[in-house]
């Protein structure tokens, strides 16, 4: 959760953070293992909408944005999860589609962008989203359902490898240079690892180097060595296996990594919701 505050200055608007609070809940685990959200799962989620409520209220804040992505839209029970919090909380979870979720992170990725053609690759728990852009408009999209915690509990969808690489195949036009643009929390730390081409990219050697690195610490010493946190230790690694195929076969060599993501989106999204109320 993030609650951020919006800045004036000569006309620009700008977002700072007020405060942020970020809590593994890991229904991924639950879902593509066992098809649902388990009991002490959902008692977990309740405990931590209520901690977003108080804050939300001790914050006063104007507006607010909820959204599940894909294990909550996967889960056989995922509507009454959603239901039995928002009777609890007051807070209405929006359990979007890929296509929702990719539209909101690319609303503010779009903004890191430069003329040429890029690929986006936004890796999740559950699903991988594909956007390929040309001069700063996006030309195609889709979403996988190949994420880091799946392929930690080994529950890929079938050939979704496979299904991956065609696309990219398909879509890329290999006559020209094309970049990678990477977001989610996995590929964030990577870039943070890594040694840095510029302030905000590296290159996809860099991103391997730093993968297989990793790769060689047990989970202990990636918590304790590596002081990486226990959500992130054990999926880093397969996150970063997908960054890195889909880098290479794009043919993309440096991937820029904006540090933006789906909250970042939804924010876009409720201040351009205010001003439309605050004009009409």
């Amino acid at each position: 959760m993030q609650i951020s505050s919006v800045l004036h200055d000569e006309g620009i608007s700008r977002f700072k953070k007020v405060e942020y609070v970020r809590f593994p809940l890991r229904l991924g685990h639950d879902v593509f293992t066992q098809g649902r959200i388990t009991p002490q799962s959902e008692d977990r989620m309740m405990k931590l909408m209520l901690a977003y409520q108080l804050l939300m209220e001790l914050h006063e804040v104007d507006d607010f944005m909820a959204c599940s992505t894909s294990a909550m839209r996967e889960a056989a029970n995922g509507q009454e999860v959603r239901d039995h919090i928002e009777n609890r909380t007051g807070i209405h979870i929006q359990i979007i589609d890929g296509q929702k979720e990719a539209e909101l992170v690319n609303n503010v990725v779009v903004q890191s962008l430069g003329d040429g053609q890029y690929i986006h690759i936004d890796v999740g728990g559950g699903s991988t989203e594909l956007n390929l852009y040309q001069d700063r408009q996006k030309i195609k999209a889709k979403s996988f359902k190949l994420g880091s915690v799946r392929l930690l509990e080994g529950k890929e969808s079938k050939n979704a490898w496979l299904k991956i690489k065609e696309w990219i195949n398909q879509n890329v036009d290999y006559s020209q240079p094309i970049q990678a643009v990477g977001t989610g929390g996995n590929i964030n730390k990577l870039f943070d690892l890594s040694s840095k081409l510029t302030e905000s990219s590296t290159s996809l050697e860099e991103i391997q180097r730093m993968r297989d690195y990793i790769d060689q610490f047990s989970l202990a010493d990636r918590i304790n060595k590596l002081q990486l946190n226990p959500d992130r230790a054990d999926v880093i690694v397969p996150a970063g296996d997908i960054y890195t195929s889909a880098m290479r076969w794009a043919g993309a060599d440096v991937i820029h990594v904006p540090d933006l993501g789906l909250k970042d989106g939804m924010l876009q999204l409720l201040y351009e919701r205010a001003c439309r109320k605050k004009k009409a």
